[in-house]
């Protein structure tokens, strides 16, 4: 079927004409080659902070770069919460000798999380706000990061209460600018930064008056406004959704998925063992013991999420559910299920929820989404022609009504009528018009990029 779209010849020419003048090139140092959030914290535009926590957040910025591939597709598309402005050095939560002095640095600043809801600045609950090792020390102790995971797992007191610390990353470019206790880096081989690290306050005595005094010191306090704080500025909402999800994972599997004893959390909270021994006693045999499993580490649920177009290209397939608010539309989305490709979960989601039969399927973009742990794959696809674009909601009853909207009345949805699920519509909405998830949503971008013709088949 062709793919052809007659603004096609425009959107093409106007791509290339853009992209082909940006002259950035990654600058590698002689020392090392600069880390994807270092790259990404060089060109990001943190706002300051006046914006308001209900404000539409600003989406992570990339590098400009003028690669073949960007002239061929167009700009990567940086969903909300991805683009960290940190250095995971992921390579590096195995070695106490890295994370036991970046822990107690002077620099060292911690995002706290109280039930998953972080810590804001009360001015500006579009920032995260952060304290220093000496304000929390007392609760998790100084000497978390001292022992080998060996150690750890030998000395392993199932009775003890554990706390769990997660190292975020580093701050290579002083972005963020720390918790304002220290402008010394903390320095470790090549590496130099302000070393980050999120803790769960949730189950602390005494947490009403480390609320006061955070208030009064801090000027800050947790989020109130909801479960899913949609309101951070870029960077810094990848940071919470990163923190959000370990927290939470550490929290839930508390016990061993393979034979239910009580595990560990190692790897700077990346990590989860089940020990051989519980004060020095025997435990019962385990499978995950001296192999790697699957078991022991975080879970990233693969979900699709798609725009699909009519085979003529003039319209766009929008679902909605019964409790969402009225004349509120989205993409279609789905788990994808094991030993499926994701063109084939896109295919078999939109048919068992819309009855539409779909074609050619072509990945745009993913989003991490940390409610609690899944990874949106982000795909458009063309339905195909006649009987394919066909309605039926009788496979699934999950949707309560599934359309077929022109692009005209998508994109004036996309102008007027976009908003969090929750939030009051924008002023300039009219009663009874389509209304839209907000641009931190993916399902946003995937409406945004078909409108604009993203999917249109490329000349080159």
């Amino acid at each position: 079927m062709p793919l052809c779209l007659s603004p096609q010849t425009r959107t093409r020419f106007l791509r290339i004409t853009h992209f082909t003048t940006l002259t950035f090139r990654y600058a590698h140092t002689a020392r090392r080659s600069p880390s994807p959030a270092s790259l990404l914290a060089s060109v990001s535009q943190h706002k300051p902070a006046k914006m308001a926590a209900t404000a539409t957040p600003d989406l992570p910025i990339l590098p400009p770069e003028d690669s073949h591939l960007t002239a061929k597709f167009g700009r990567e598309t940086a969903n909300y919460f991805s683009g960290s402005p940190l250095n995971r050095l992921s390579f590096l939560r195995t070695d106490h000798a890295f994370l036991a002095p970046a822990f107690k640095h002077p620099a060292a600043s911690f995002l706290l999380l109280d039930n998953l809801a972080p810590l804001v600045k009360t001015d500006d609950a579009a920032q995260l706000a952060f304290v220093s090792l000496g304000e929390i020390v007392g609760r998790v102790g100084g000497d978390i990061f001292e022992k080998t995971e060996e150690e750890l797992i030998k000395e392993f007191d199932s009775e003890r209460e554990e706390h769990v610390v997660v190292f975020l990353g580093m701050d290579e470019k002083g972005v963020l600018g720390g918790h304002g206790g220290s402008e010394e880096k903390f320095k470790y081989k090549e590496f130099e930064g302000v070393p980050y690290f999120a803790v769960d306050v949730s189950k602390w005595e005494g947490k009403e008056e480390l609320k006061e005094k955070l208030g009064k010191e801090r000027k800050a306090g947790f989020y109130g406004g909801g479960p899913r704080h949609m309101g951070l500025v870029a960077g810094q909402a990848a940071m919470y959704g990163y923190a959000r999800a370990l927290i939470d994972w550490n929290a839930r599997t508390p016990f061993c998925a393979q034979c239910g004893q009580r595990t560990l959390s190692v790897n700077a909270g990346t990590k989860r063992v089940c020990p051989p021994t519980d004060k020095g006693v025997e435990r019962g045999a385990c499978a995950t013991r001296g192999t790697v499993s699957n078991h022991s580490f975080p879970r990233t649920d693969p979900t699709v999420i798609m725009a699909i177009v009519s085979a003529d290209g003039s319209k766009v397939l929008l679902g909605r559910q019964r409790r969402w608010p009225k004349y509120w539309y989205s993409t279609l989305a789905g788990f994808q299920e094991p030993g499926e490709s994701i063109e084939e979960a896109v295919r078999r989601e939109v048919w068992e929820e819309s009855g539409v039969q779909v074609g050619r399927v072509v990945l745009h973009s993913s989003q991490p989404w940390p409610f609690p742990a899944s990874l949106m794959i982000g795909a458009v696809g063309q339905a195909l022609p006649g009987e394919g674009e066909k309605i039926y909601l009788g496979h699934d009853a999950e949707l309560e009504s599934a359309k077929w909207f022109p692009m005209d009345e998508v994109k004036e949805a996309l102008a007027k009528g976009t908003h969090n699920m929750g939030d009051e519509v924008p002023k300039e909405y009219v009663e009874g018009a389509l209304r839209l998830p907000p641009q931190t949503a993916i399902a946003n971008r995937l409406i945004n990029s078909v409108v604009e013709g993203w999917w249109v088949a490329s000349k080159m």
